[in-house]
């Protein structure tokens, strides 16, 4: 069964915490390290401030993956700055999923969406140990533009995050 995609919405919120949370606590994957409920989910990806787009990739009637695109915040102070016309993008796919198409499926959506929204380019920043994360925002088109170096984890770990960039 293909997957259907549509916008995310408030009620989805619980589903797609649950789902992340899988992918924090599987470790490595994410730069996230705590959990979300549905309030954070609502304010971090659903629908934050400066929101362009938020798909769900269904199977059925459960969330498999979800993609977010926001504008890139004009006030940000801390490395990783980037230009006010640039979003950002975060992919979550869980992880019986991963690999069928699921990714690309939400991003044909997100281009589209960054395109309305006028972006002049997508930022995508990965922790440099999530390898399936790099490879497929490399498939998707993006290519590496900075690297942030020694971004602590929780415990003291020190992981450098990679910026990729797509150019729109």
């Amino acid at each position: 069964m293909k997957p259907v995609y549509r916008p995310a919405t408030a009620a989805d919120a619980p589903a797609m915490a649950e789902m992340l949370n899988r992918i924090i606590a599987a470790g490595g994957t994410t730069a996230h390290q705590s959990r979300f409920d549905a309030d954070r989910m609502l304010g971090h990806y659903i629908a934050p401030p400066l929101a362009i787009s938020c798909y769900v990739a269904l199977h059925g009637d459960t969330i498999i993956g979800f993609q977010a695109l926001e504008r890139a915040d004009p006030g940000w102070q801390g490395e990783g700055k980037l230009p006010d016309d640039w979003a950002i993008i975060a992919t979550f796919v869980d992880a019986g999923h991963r690999g069928l198409g699921v990714g690309r499926g939400l991003f044909a959506l997100s281009l589209e969406a960054a395109k309305g929204a006028e972006a002049r380019a997508i930022d995508a920043t990965i922790r440099a140990d999530n390898g399936s994360g790099l490879r497929y925002y490399s498939k998707m088109g993006f290519a590496d533009h900075a690297v942030i170096k020694d971004v602590p984890l929780r415990d003291g770990t020190k992981i450098d995050r990679v910026q990729k960039v797509f150019w729109l």
